[in-house]
């Protein structure tokens, strides 16, 4: 019986050495990259080709638009963030998911119903739901999330409806015209407002569309998310800084008017040209410096609260 099992178990061991030992092989790197990457190449490329009339003309724009320079730094920037999510997209479990094909779909309509009536706004944001559709439709809801955040962002480059344009830019250049004359006065400078014109002694200053502050409350809302995206991570806190920039930026404005005036009664030679776009360049960056400084206050506050509360709930109750 020994011998009989010693037999039975040898053939076993041999086939044990013989054969070479077998790890568990894991699906190379490359399987989900082309996964995802083959049908996103052949898809983008058919997007570019679709949408080339339409993004020619608006990089066209972003190079004679003032209120639109800061378009170029858009797509940059989010495709920056979108790089420092590399590790998790990479390991995304990838499904499809075939609401991301209606999307598509949606962006496709939209971009021929906005050629149609010739609506800028429509045909240039239809690629932006475009490509949240394609990343939906191919990668799934678990990447889309990935990238929320920076395809959110795309919409920055795309100029603001005409309607709603002018809506906002004459009250904020009737609100900046009433603070450079109530400035002025203040300053003992005699001026006249008439709308949106100041009428100095000398000079008349118009308070123009370019004067109104747009520009500078969109690039800050720009930079306000980006910054809160890399600098706080509480959806809250992200919140208020991207209020703040609303009332920041119009007093920014406002102030840049009123020097303006002064400039044109003592310097008239500093309010014009190169000095006057170099004033819009200073003033932004004291607004940005106002946006830092009210977050560091806002931390501040926000930890004091909780300070007093952990106090609070130490102390025993009487």
């Amino acid at each position: 019986m020994f011998c009989w099992m010693e037999y039975m178990e040898s053939p076993v061991q041999t086939n044990v050495e013989e054969s070479p030992q077998v790890s568990p092989v894991t699906p190379p790197a490359t399987n989900l990259s082309a996964t995802f990457w083959v049908p996103m190449a052949w898809i983008a490329g058919l997007m570019i080709a679709s949408f080339y009339p339409m993004l020619e003309r608006l990089v066209n724009q972003w190079m004679n638009d003032d209120d639109m320079g800061h378009g170029f730094f858009v797509p940059v920037v989010a495709a920056y963030i979108a790089w420092q999510r590399k590790d998790e997209i990479l390991s995304v479990n990838l499904t499809r998911n075939y609401l991301g094909l209606a999307v598509m779909l949606y962006g496709a309509v939209q971009y021929i119903l906005g050629t149609i009536a010739a609506e800028l706004f429509l045909t240039r944001t239809s690629i932006v739901f475009s490509i949240a559709g394609i990343i939906l439709f191919i990668g799934g809801k678990q990447l889309f999330k990935l990238l929320a955040f920076p395809i959110f962002l795309l919409f920055f480059m795309v100029p603001i409806p005409t309607v709603i344009y002018t809506a906002i830019t004459f009250p904020l250049q009737i609100f900046a015209s009433i603070v450079a004359e109530k400035s002025l006065m203040l300053l003992g400078i005699p001026v006249l407002r008439d709308g949106n014109v100041l009428e100095l002694a000398q000079h008349k200053l118009s308070v123009v569309e370019a004067c109104s502050g747009i520009r500078s409350l969109l690039s800050l809302t720009f930079l306000s998310l980006v910054y809160g995206f890399f600098f706080d991570t509480r959806p809250w806190m992200r919140t208020i800084l991207l209020i703040a920039t609303v009332p920041i930026a119009i007093a920014a404005n406002a102030f840049r008017v009123s020097m303006t005036g002064v400039l044109y009664e003592y310097k008239s030679e500093w309010a014009e040209g190169f000095f006057h776009t170099a004033e819009g360049w200073v003033i932004f960056m004291i607004a940005l410096s106002m946006l830092l400084t009210f977050h560091r206050f806002a931390n501040w506050f926000s930890q004091g609260i909780s300070n007093a509360r952990s106090q609070a709930s130490q102390e025993p109750l009487t």
